[in-house]
């Protein structure tokens, strides 16, 4: 799943412990949800000013899954 890829390597790139970024995914017949878990140190990292980071990601995320012909949206778990 390239759309989970791309998610887990971005979110790797703007943490602090990029150890603890861990994605939960489950799916349905009509979307993949992609559940993103961080450190609660990085949360504001990830979400951004706001939540432009966060809009990125989701943005990022949904190209890759385009790809593959999948709807997929992004949740940041905390």
């Amino acid at each position: 799943m390239r759309s989970e890829a791309v998610l887990e390597f971005v979110a790797k790139q703007l943490v602090d412990h990029p150890s603890d970024v861990r994605i939960e995914v489950s799916e349905d017949d009509r979307e993949v949800v992609l559940e993103l878990h961080v450190h609660d140190e990085d949360l504001g990292k990830v979400i951004g000013k706001r939540g432009r980071t966060a809009k990125a990601l989701r943005t990022l995320v949904k190209a890759a899954g385009a790809l593959d012909d999948e709807n997929v949206t992004v949740e940041i778990v905390d």
